[in-house]
């Protein structure tokens, strides 16, 4: 049984009045301090029975002692059985089920969504079906039944606004579903648009693009390669990733075009090499492709057969002549 101090002591509401749990058949506080002592969650409607707390009689759920008489609390809902003497603006939605703070003229209730959210975001918001009846993405807690502030960012995945302070503390400011910005992001991509006009890139980068796609407005776009960022061009905004299929880098291209000069000596020892792997000296094997004769170029073919030219590569490992 629990304790005379836990019965008539709560952090979470002042009232005068402790329930009598229906599922557990012991006398608590308020609902939430029955959740926080037990392995299950109480079910605010089942509860029938209360008990004051000024003069201890057992009776039914209502707003003013049968007894003595005294107001349990000064905002009373019957369909949630909670009572609070401190006015936090509270009123009951029947859509969401429960009572929400904060005053009814300051919010409306999405059918869709299955929630309450604040009249500024009426007309801006993006509906998702029951979104408040999944878990905070970052602590995985509760977000309908929740007396934690929540944020609705702009791709309506809630998460508590604390869970959303801490992820900023550590340099995340992305939806950790869909990796959408959080907030507006326009002043800091200000901040990177001059970093980025301040900060030059190596002549072979400077032509170089890629394509990304913008995890914010879900455009592809192909965009200038730069270190610090690459740019939406849609929406201006640096949430982007790359998606591939982008051109080789012009160095790149010229190493895979370059034919290597080499001295008449270095073709000699190349050949002697060649002759020592092979254990061939006819002159019409596989190697007939070696050099340029005109020019002393070093192509390398494989073998006759698949006429695979090795492009690029020093044969003899040493630096090509300025």
């Amino acid at each position: 049984m629990i304790s005379e101090d836990n019965q008539n002591s709560c952090k979470h509401y002042e009232k005068k009045c402790s329930l009598l749990t229906p599922c557990c058949s012991k006398q608590y506080s308020c609902r939430i301090c029955h959740d926080e002592a037990e392995d299950h969650i109480l079910n605010r409607s089942t509860v029938e029975q209360i008990i004051c707390s000024q003069c201890h009689v057992q009776q039914e759920v209502k707003k003013n002692c049968s007894n003595c008489g005294i107001l349990f609390g000064k905002y009373f809902c019957l369909k949630c059985r909670l009572f609070d003497d401190n006015d936090k603006k509270q009123f009951h939605c029947d859509g969401c089920g429960i009572c929400r703070i904060g005053g009814r003229e300051n919010f409306f209730h999405c059918n869709k969504c299955g929630m309450c959210m604040g009249i500024n975001i009426m007309d801006s918001h993006r509906c998702l079906e029951n979104v408040s009846h999944r878990n905070c993405p970052v602590c995985l807690e509760d977000v309908h039944t929740s007396r934690k502030a929540i944020h609705v960012p702009p791709c309506t995945h809630l998460l508590h606004s604390s869970c959303m302070d801490g992820m900023f503390k550590h340099g995340l400011n992305t939806c950790p579903v869909c990796n959408q910005s959080l907030v507006d992001m326009k002043s800091y991509w200000l901040l990177l648009d001059n970093e980025i006009a301040h900060t030059i890139m190596p002549p072979i980068y400077q032509n170089y693009k890629v394509n990304i796609l913008c995890r914010d407005c879900h455009e592809k776009s192909n965009v200038s390669f730069h270190v610090i960022g690459l740019k939406c061009k849609e929406c201006g905004g640096y949430n982007t990733t790359r998606i591939g299929g982008d051109d080789p880098l012009p160095e790149e291209t010229a190493a895979s075009q370059v034919v290597y000069e080499a001295s008449q000596s270095e073709v000699s020892e190349l050949e002697e090499s060649w002759e020592t792997i092979s254990g061939e000296e006819d002159e019409s094997d596989s190697r007939s492709n070696l050099t340029d004769p005109s020019s002393n170029q070093i192509l390398f073919t494989e073998s006759l057969d698949n006429s695979y030219t090795i492009i690029g590569q020093n044969p003899l490992n040493q630096n090509p002549p300025e």
